[in-house]
């Protein structure tokens, strides 16, 4: 017969191990915030309390606010859409999103789709989203990065909204420069090459929620949409990290 005590007792004891060894982690490899870079506290993730507070919210898809679906007025049918946080130069938002896709703190982007997921899964516009697409890197940024930064975004929302999330659809053809820097008119004219439709039957007959990082003027959302509006019978809608 197991003696309970004892096992009792073996398991704090390796509990009060993990904890040292955590604490010592810590204290040679302190976390901290993605957003402001200050240390964390033990009871802090990603992001300090102080900076969650100060984040840029947008509360667009809360308030019924159409900010972001005013950018494909006369260009391209979009059912809802909506961005999590306001970007802003030297803010918070552009400290984590250059985090994310620079740095290679890459576990920002599925603590951003559990946040936006958590509130449109409470929306009836967003109940009804058969699939999640993420805005596609070219092969070669791919490898460079090791990641897509929107990936985790993508699987965080598609997980709340109990919906499917397909990589293999919407691909980037053209390897281009960062559109961070260019200016507005040259963003628009970089759109209409850059991606492709694979396995279109996936996507048939299905309400779609387009997620990217960042939305400026619209002109790869609108590059995407074209190209996914090639499948029979889509829907499409539009999730972003921020809105600049």
């Amino acid at each position: 017969m197991i003696n309970t005590y004892f096992l009792f007792k073996f398991t704090e004891s390796q509990f009060n191990r993990i904890f040292m060894f955590k604490s010592l982690v810590n204290l040679f490899f302190p976390k901290v915030c993605y957003a402001c870079l200050n240390h964390l506290n033990d009871n802090e993730e990603m992001v300090c309390v102080s900076c969650r507070h100060d984040l840029p919210i947008t509360n667009f898809h809360l308030n019924d606010d159409d900010t972001v679906l005013k950018v494909f007025y006369g260009r391209a049918k979009v059912e809802n859409a909506t961005a999590l946080f306001r970007f802003e130069k030297k803010g918070l938002v552009q400290q984590l999103i250059h985090g994310l896709k620079y740095k290679g703190y890459e576990n920002i982007s599925p603590f951003l789709g559990d946040w936006l997921g958590g509130e449109l899964k409470s929306l009836e516009d967003y109940q009804n989203i058969d699939a999640i697409l993420p805005v596609p890197l070219h092969k070669n940024k791919l490898r460079s990065r090791g990641y897509n930064q929107v990936e985790g975004f993508g699987k965080q929302i598609a997980s709340a909204l109990n919906a499917e999330y397909l990589n293999n659809v919407l691909l980037k053809v053209t390897n281009t420069a960062s559109q961070t820097d260019k200016k507005r008119f040259a963003r628009w004219n970089h759109s209409e090459e850059l991606f492709t439709l694979e396995n279109a039957k996936s996507i048939e007959n299905k309400h779609i929620l387009l997620v990217d990082d960042i939305i400026t003027t619209g002109a790869t959302l609108e590059a995407c949409i074209s190209v996914l509006n090639q499948a029979k019978n889509v829907k499409i809608s539009v999730a972003c990290m921020a809105m600049a």
